[in-house]
């Protein structure tokens, strides 16, 4: 790395999180900048935007006290790297890669861009291996494939928190003990307030995932433009733990609304037309930049996932930012307000939720020949007792037939029973659960079955023909 030293007259003005600098000398978009201002303070920034007269750089610290005047400022004529090595598992970071464990600095053995690298499409390889969450809702009915980008859609108030530490602290690869050494995690809190941060670090010490982890915290008080670069750092770590040191890597992303309003705040700071409900346009292609790092490499060992997790904003699932995300990803997840007031967890909606590659990762060979037919029964006669329940908010359970009421039932045990968990669960007790609350229904509608699986698993005990 080179750096070419600017004097002081270069600065014009300063704007929120952007400084405006008088072009004098080539530079490039995302080149690394370092402005030290007149009481010494060295603030870290990167270019944004040029035009003939003028450098915009968003400033990664905060800009107020700045003074203009007696500002220096030097490029380093290089995007911004973070520096991984070996030793990178267990520590945790800021949003910018500075260690906040008071443990050293860690020891490079090589220095990648936050941007990453564009993976050619015939280099990548097809998603076909499942990866344990120890959530029934996910593992057994919408699984999650290593390489995929699975998003958590949630809403203000929901336990998604709460949820990304549990997965973080029990996801594994089939047939590992949590404890494997091809496995990783890496978590980012973007945008979070100081108690949040507190929560994922205390619970991850305290179960042990930490030492498996490389922990991204983001403070909601850090500089706005820190969030931008924040995930970028983490899928960093990621690609080098996948690519380099050949694990399977879990990326947890949370808040990505906390992103798109930092976006949305940097781009009205710049100027630019806004798009809809004052997001910038770009923000497809931004978050595109985000979540097409997750996937696999032919002839590498590693593969990285990606489980962001967003608040929807009213709860509406079509404000741009899920409704975008939605487009780039391969499924979704949904929190459900009504499940969380039962005091029901993980309140997961498992009727809109989705996973486009679940059945390139489960079924023979995979996780077990009879989940996707196991899966396929629980959704359609959840959605047979949902469409039930509907009837007799209109007619009332009185009058409904005996083969509807054995839905209601069903509905009802299929959320406690099913979706409701105290304690983590393997594929295989959530399949034995699965089994479990099919029981109650007669042996004549269980169509996705065949009669093999029917013999094999539940053995006509309960159910009439």
């Amino acid at each position: 790395m080179y750096a070419r030293l600017i004097g002081e007259e270069i600065a014009e003005r300063a704007e929120g999180p952007l400084l405006f600098l008088q072009r004098k000398v080539d530079v490039g978009l995302n080149e690394a900048v370092e402005v030290e201002g007149a009481d010494g303070r060295v603030r870290l920034g990167r270019i944004a935007a040029l035009d003939i007269e003028t450098i915009t750089v968003e400033m990664l610290d905060d800009t107020a006290g700045l003074n203009l005047a007696g500002t220096r400022v030097r490029f380093f004529g290089e995007p911004l790297r973070f520096h991984v090595g070996p030793g990178l598992l267990g520590r945790i970071f800021n949003g910018v890669g500075m260690p906040l464990d008071g443990g050293p600095p860690l020891a490079a053995a090589a220095a990648y861009r936050v941007e990453g690298l564009p993976i050619k499409p015939s280099a990548r390889q097809a998603p076909s291996q499942f990866l344990e969450t120890g959530l029934t809702a996910i593992d057994l009915m919408n699984s999650l494939v290593r390489g995929q980008k699975l998003p958590l859609f949630s809403g203000g108030g929901l336990p998604h928190d709460r949820i990304a530490v549990d997965i973080a602290c029990h996801a594994r690869l089939p047939g590992g003990d949590g404890q494997d050494q091809d496995f990783a995690i890496v978590f980012a809190g973007i945008g979070i307030p100081h108690d949040s941060a507190e929560f994922f670090r205390e619970e991850m010490e305290r179960n042990g995932a930490l030492a498996r982890t490389v922990l991204f915290l983001n403070l909601a008080s850090d500089a706005s433009v820190q969030r931008l670069l924040a995930p970028r750092f983490a899928l960093t770590a990621a690609e080098y733990l996948a690519f380099t040191e050949g694990k399977h890597v879990l990326v947890i992303l949370t808040d990505l609304t906390n992103y798109c309003e930092a976006l949305r705040e940097v781009s009205a700071s710049r100027g630019e037309i806004p798009s809809r409900k004052g997001y910038p346009g770009y923000m497809y292609s931004d978050l595109a930049t985000l979540y097409e790092r997750a996937g696999r490499i032919r002839g590498r060992a590693g593969s990285v996932t990606q489980i962001p997790i967003l608040t929807m904003p009213n709860d509406d699932i079509t404000h741009p930012i899920p409704d975008l995300t939605g487009y780039i990803t391969e499924g979704q997840i949904v929190l459900d307000r009504d499940l969380h007031r039962r005091d029901l967890y993980p309140p997961i909606r498992v009727l809109p939720s989705l996973s486009r590659l679940m059945k390139d990762g489960t079924g023979k060979g995979r996780t077990h020949v009879d989940h996707p037919a196991l899966a396929a029964q629980l959704y359609a006669a959840y959605a047979r007792a949902q469409q039930t329940r509907l009837l007799a908010s209109v007619v009332g359970e009185e009058g409904l037939a005996a083969g509807d009421r054995s839905y209601l039932s069903f509905g009802d045990r299929f959320e406690q029973e099913l979706i409701n968990q105290a304690d983590s669960r393997s594929l295989a007790q959530s399949m034995a659960a699965g089994w479990q609350v099919l029981r109650g229904l007669p042996r004549g509608e269980l169509h996705r079955l065949s009669d093999a699986q029917i013999e094999r698993h539940l053995g006509g005990a309960g159910h009439g023909d």
